[in-house]
C-alpha cells in the first residue's frame, strides 16, 4: 500500500517534519510550547527534561519484537519482570501493550508526544526508569508532576496534557507522558485498525511478532490499547502560541 505523506508521519515512517534539539526530535510548535513549559518549571525549581520523544516505526518494531520474543524485559504494573515464556500469545500481547505500543500505533511516532522527568531531583548518572515508583508519592519526580497536574488543571500547560492520566483498562497510567494536544489530536483521529493492518502487511518494513493475532483481533486491541485515552482539556486543545 502507498501511504500519503500525512500517513507516513502518523505511522513513524517519515521524520521530515521534525527538528532536533539535544538528541531528541519533535515538531517545531511542540518545541516552542515545551520551551515555555520548561521556563515555567524552572521558576518553580524543576528542571524538566526529555527522556524520550520521537520514535520511528523501525525503533518501535525492534522494541515490540524484542519484548514478544523474550529478548527485552517486560514488566507488570508493579514494575516486576514477567516471564513471557509462561504466557499464551494473547496474554503476552496484553502484558506488553500495558507499557509498549504496537509498531505504527505509538504516539511517539507523531513528534507531538514526549516522556519527561526532573533532572534537578536526582544525582548525575541516575538512570531514569519511567516507572510508577518514580512519579508516585515519595518518588523523585512526584513533585514536578504534582506541579504539572496543577498547570494542566488551571489551563496553563501551553497545550500539553496527559493522554494516559489514569488506567482505563488498556495502557497503564503513564504520568511521565505528555502530549501536545493541538497537533496530536489530528493524528489520533486518523489512526485506525485498518491502517495498521495495511502497515503490517508491508513485508519490506520487517516482520512483526504475533502479526496473525494482531490482524485477527485488530479492532478489539485498537479500541482497548490505542483509542482509550484521555480527552484533552479545551484549554490544551485550543492553545494558541503567542504571535
Amino acid at each position: 500500500m502507498t501511504f500519503s505523506a500525512f500517513q507516513r508521519r502518523l505511522l513513524g515512517l517519515d521524520e521530515g517534519a521534525l527538528t532536533e534539539q539535544g538528541g531528541h526530535n519533535l515538531q517545531p510548535p511542540v518545541w516552542s510550547a515545551l520551551s515555555r513549559l520548561r521556563d515555567a518549571a524552572s521558576r518553580h525549581g524543576f528542571q524538566l527534561e526529555i527522556a524520550s520523544a520521537y520514535r520511528s516505526y523501525q525503533r518501535q518494531l525492534a522494541i515490540w519484537n524484542g519484548k514478544l520474543s523474550g529478548e527485552r524485559a517486560v514488566v507488570d504494573d508493579n514494575d516486576l519482570n514477567v516471564d513471557v515464556a509462561r504466557l499464551s500469545i494473547e496474554e503476552c500481547i496484553n502484558c506488553v501493550l500495558r507499557f509498549s505500543a504496537m509498531p505504527g500505533a505509538s504516539r511517539h511516532h507523531w513528534g507531538t508526544d514526549l516522556d519527561v522527568f526532573d533532572t534537578a531531583a536526582v544525582q548525575g548518572g541516575y538512570r531514569v526508569q519511567l516507572s510508577a515508583a518514580e512519579v508516585g508519592p515519595g518518588g523523585p519526580f512526584a513533585a514536578m508532576h504534582d506541579w504539572l497536574d496543577e498547570r494542566i488543571a488551571e489551563g496553563k500547560s501551553f497545550g500539553f496534557y496527559r493522554p494516559y492520566d489514569k488506567d482505563r483498562g488498556g495502557v497503564a497510567a503513564e504520568r511521565w507522558h505528555l502530549s501536545y494536544a493541538p497537533l496530536a489530536m489530528e493524528y489520533q483521529n486518523c489512526c485506525t485498525a485498518d491502517l495498521l493492518r495495511s502497515l503490517w502487511a508491508d513485508v519490506e518494513l520487517g516482520q512483526i511478532e504475533a502479526r496473525e493475532v494482531l490482524d485477527s483481533q485488530a479492532e478489539m486491541i485498537f479500541e482497548r490499547f490505542v483509542a482509550r485515552v484521555a480527552t484533552p482539556p479545551d484549554s490544551a486543545l485550543n492553545y494558541l502560541p503567542p504571535a
